[in-house]
């Protein structure tokens, strides 16, 4: 019995010392990495965006062809500007992140 627990009390030096050894590395704030994120979710929110309000104009102009109303033809024109103010976001960032790229690699 006394050898069971000396083994417990060992493995648990063992245990607490591994602790000790490690040590936790703070990562640092590097705002490159925080503006190139940002500017990638952007681009890619921004498609997606552009995608569905794609997909909102196609269907309100089968609507508007449909009923031949004016309600539809004004939530067509809404989607296609949607659509312009996202692809024309989607650019902007594009154009903002090969800027940063090139200004990092020196051209």
């Amino acid at each position: 019995m006394t050898n069971h627990k000396q083994v417990v009390y060992q493995s648990q030096l063992d245990h607490k010392s591994k602790l000790v050894l490690r040590r936790r590395t703070r990562k640092r704030f590097n705002p490159r990495i925080f503006i190139d994120r940002i500017i990638e979710t952007t681009a890619i929110i921004s498609l997606l965006f552009t995608g569905f309000a794609g997909v909102g104009a196609t269907g309100c102009s089968c609507m508007e062809i449909a009923t031949s109303s004016q309600y539809w033809q004004h939530q067509k024109n809404i989607c296609l500007g949607m659509m312009l103010v996202s692809f024309s976001g989607f650019l902007g960032s594009a154009l903002i992140g090969a800027s940063f790229s090139i200004q990092r690699d020196k051209f």
